[in-house]
């Protein structure tokens, strides 16, 4: 009953759309047979006709033709929702139609939360373990051209979502998330695409919000003097690997994202950054410093001077 109180107009309309059919009269009330617990799958793009026909063989509804005419009388065919949908009990044909076109899977929510810092790879690897239908590989197709771009946060995704819906879904999150900080991006002076990118660096450098707004001065200032910003995490980005620390090697691999070859910033991401690595590229600590290092004990030691580096060198990482 309180479904039908919630949603009087919609009642309402199919109620009148089906008395409307053809002269005919066809009872709403669900089959006797109505097989309670089951799953049923609404294909992406499918017609009513093919809506209609498969509820009926699944014996959802009773009569297709009500539900196909229904749709079209309404003009509400083109707005089903694809997917799997669940019925627990007996359900009656407005209350099917309306879930149809709601998308009201009846299905719980899956919830999966991504850490700051992981790459569109390392994304598509939580997808693909909360949804195993999703292949990794096709997340990552899909998905690769969103690096940096897709929030981190912990999400509530109907268990009958796509990869595209996934994806739109984390970006529409970041959208909203930085649309408070397009004035602070205007006074930067730097596109929205070169702080995300920064921020991204800052993410994979730093751990704690004083250090990024520290690593986000130096690495500002170092671009600004034309000097490469030798960051050593691109190289985990670069190999596809978590640890990234650069053998000699690697440090002449020939990538664009090589911050050791190439000055300026790299063409992308290399990650999807949290808001506060964002705020620490917009927000910038003023200093003279240009060099910074990790010690053993994950301390960071700064210098003014390539020598002042060079002994930061022998002093704490030897």
């Amino acid at each position: 009953m309180e479904f039908f109180t919630r949603h009087i107009p919609w009642v309402i309309a199919c109620a009148f759309a089906m008395l409307m059919v053809g002269g005919y009269f066809f009872t709403v009330s669900p089959p006797q047979d109505f097989p309670s617990g089951s799953t049923v799958v609404i294909l992406r793009g499918a017609t009513a006709p093919a809506i209609a026909h498969t509820l009926g063989n699944a014996r959802i509804i009773a009569h297709p033709t009500a539900l196909r005419l229904i749709l079209r009388i309404l003009g509400a065919s083109t707005r089903v929702q694809a997917g799997a949908y669940f019925f627990s009990k007996p359900e009656n044909l407005l209350t099917v139609t309306y879930r149809l076109v709601t998308g009201a899977y009846g299905l719980p929510s899956v919830r999966i939360t991504f850490p700051e810092g992981e790459t569109v790879r390392d994304v598509a690897a939580r997808v693909h373990e909360a949804f195993p239908d999703i292949s990794e590989s096709d997340f990552f197709s899909l998905a690769q051209l969103y690096e940096g771009y897709l929030f981190p946060d912990t999400y509530l995704f109907s268990s009958s979502v796509d990869a595209a819906s996934i994806i739109q879904i984390m970006f529409k999150n970041f959208n909203t998330r930085v649309s408070s900080s397009s004035p602070a991006v205007a006074a930067s002076g730097h596109s929205l695409s070169d702080i995300v990118i920064m921020a991204s660096l800052i993410e994979r450098e730093a751990r704690t919000s004083a250090v990024r707004h520290m690593v986000a001065g130096i690495l500002w200032n170092r671009l600004q003097l034309g000097m490469p910003l030798q960051v050593d995490a691109v190289f985990g980005y670069i190999f596809s690997r978590d640890t990234y620390s650069p053998s000699l090697a690697d440090l002449k691999v020939d990538s664009p994202y090589n911050t050791y070859t190439h000055t300026g910033l790299p063409p992308g991401p290399i990650a999807n950054p949290g808001l506060e690595s964002i705020e620490a590229a917009l927000h910038p600590t003023k200093t003279d410093y240009l060099y910074y290092l990790v010690d053993k004990n994950g301390v960071i030691h700064y210098a003014t001077t390539y020598a002042g580096h060079q002994s930061n060198r022998a002093k704490y990482l030897r």
